[in-house]
């Protein structure tokens, strides 16, 4: 049995502690915004939050799990591999600089909240309190940053040691902390400001992420100690990486803030349609596509550091087969079931049968572009564990202008939707410049069987669609009652799960297509 054989099973076993964190994550992340959607509707209150919280999260993906750790993980494993000794002192070195360059952009972003908000959304700008309140609540959630910036460091520190399933756990807190502010706080402040309550959520959970990774941090002893050294050949290293992925790792963020500027234009409530249809996206992507990446990312660079190339290129195909195992059925599975999920999870209080159905147009639209976008996260480590960054942020580049160019031509006939429409096409361009760039680079190129499998997927997932399609249309989703519609669904994703797996295993799939590195 080949070494790569024997480490599929512990790849296996970090993907499901990552996955199953990350599910409960998920889980309370809906809960979250069925509070919300019961809380506060899809609104112009709710726009304003969204907007406020976006800004944070469009950095964060930079400063935290986005491009600082796709530069900073390689270069830890190659130390660890290489340079045991200097671990710490690397840590330490490298903590230090976030601190300082998240500190700066932190308070400029306080300072500068009224300018932040015209930039991201210039149709508040006409709306003098629909402004103020939103520069008012960034200045609230902007610390944000700076906390989850430390708390994906740490994270990235503890996944190079092995340790995944306690740093997965910290969104956990975010969602806890927004839920209870949502429910406690709200009534304290007056109308329209009740919406501040999701604000402090957010910096409260922040504040319970970056504390709750610390005692695991203690156990490794890598705690980091923050310290500043001119020249450090590490943190150089880091930050070489580091510039050019800024861009790569934001185009997602990047469009998503697109988005928010064109849809400030449109008609309120458009990007809180948006917000809860993209949601539903994440939801496959956070709990396997990002967890996946997340396993994958350290056994990538530890092969790349170690010269194992045929491991590295098997690594790669078992994390395309996965994907699309999983991406094809649950694309299809969220177009089909668009209206019953939205309309379960969050058709409640101030959240109506209107905004169910403008979300649904979104989340049609956003549905198709998850394969591509599920395949852009296991693609792009591909990448950054080699330390290359340029192919990665060149073929960003092209993906950011095309869904721009997209968007421009989209809104006008779709209105948000269109918006929706130009992120999975620019997502699936992405994802397919992407893999090109691996079999022109001789990194990796899908085995004859992994295309088959891929056939196979698509031949289930019709079969599925049309199963679920038949069975949704004996439902009116907008006038029923939450207990029998929850039924419903239930019955729906068991069923569809069932007849996809046995038909998948009436095509010949069987277990080890999956679980094997081999091809």
């Amino acid at each position: 049995m080949s070494v790569t054989q024997k480490k599929a099973p512990a790849l296996f076993k970090s993907l499901g502690s990552v996955s199953s964190v990350t599910l409960l994550s998920r889980v309370l992340g809906y809960l979250r915004d069925m509070v919300i959607a019961v809380s506060f509707g899809a609104s112009a209150g709710t726009d304003v939050f969204f907007v406020a919280n976006r800004i944070p999260n469009f950095f964060r993906r930079l400063f935290g799990e986005g491009a600082f750790s796709q530069a900073f993980v390689p270069i830890l494993n190659d130390y660890q591999q290489n340079r045991a000794d200097e671990v710490k002192d690397l840590i330490d070195h490298v903590v230090g600089l976030l601190f300082v360059v998240v500190t700066i952009v932190t308070i400029v972003a306080v300072v500068a909240a009224p300018w932040l908000v015209i930039v991201v959304a210039p149709g508040f700008a006409d709306d003098a309190e629909k402004l103020q309140i939103t520069s008012d609540l960034l200045r609230i959630t902007f610390p944000y940053l700076l906390m989850i910036s430390l708390s994906a460091a740490s994270m990235a520190i503890l996944n190079s040691r092995g340790v995944f399933a306690a740093p997965a756990f910290s969104p956990v807190l975010l969602n806890v902390s927004m839920i209870l502010c949502a429910w406690f706080l709200a009534d304290l402040f007056p109308e329209p400001l009740r919406i501040t309550a999701l604000a402090w959520g957010v910096f409260l959970g922040g504040v319970a992420q970056l504390v709750w990774q610390v005692p695991f941090l203690l156990k490794e002893g890598l705690l980091p100690r923050l310290r500043f050294k001119s020249g450090h050949a590490g943190v150089k290293r880091v930050v070489t990486l580091m510039i050019p992925t800024l861009f790569g790792a934001g185009v997602a963020q990047i469009n998503l803030l697109f988005d928010t500027f064109l849809a400030s234009f449109l008609e309120s409530g458009s990007i809180s349609w948006l917000y809860y249809s993209d949601r539903l996206l994440e939801f496959p992507l956070g709990v396997f596509a990002i967890a996946l990446a997340t396993v994958m990312l350290p056994d990538l660079s530890r092969r790349y550091a170690s010269d194992d190339h045929t491991g590295f290129a098997q690594i790669l195909e078992w994390g395309t087969r996965l994907g699309i195992v999983i991406g094809l059925p649950a694309a299809a599975a969220l177009a089909v079931l668009a209206t019953p999920l939205l309309s379960t999870l969050f058709q409640y209080g101030a959240f109506d049968a209107d905004g169910v159905r403008g979300a649904t147009l979104s989340l049609w639209a956003y549905a198709p572009g998850l394969l591509g976008a599920i395949l852009v996260k296991l693609y792009a480590p591909g990448f950054f564990a080699r330390q290359n960054t340029r192919t990665p942020v060149r073929i960003g580049i092209i993906a950011l202008v095309s869904n721009m160019v997209l968007n421009l031509i989209f809104i006008w006939p779709m209105q948000h939707a269109g918006l929706a429409l130009a992120t999975s096409v620019s997502a699936f361009l992405q994802a397919w410049l992407l893999y090109r760039a691996l079999v022109a680079q001789q990194i990796f190129s899908l085995s004859r069987q992994g295309k088959l499998l891929f056939f196979r997927s698509l031949a289930a997932t019709v079969v599925m669609v049309a199963w679920l399609f038949w069975l949704a249309g004996h439902l009116d989703w907008l006038t029923s009652g939450a207990q029998q519609k929850l039924i419903w669904l239930l019955g729906l994703v068991v069923s569809g799960v069932l007849v996809y797996g046995i038909l998948l295993f009436m095509l010949g799939v069987r277990r080890v297509d999956l679980k094997s590195l081999v091809g």
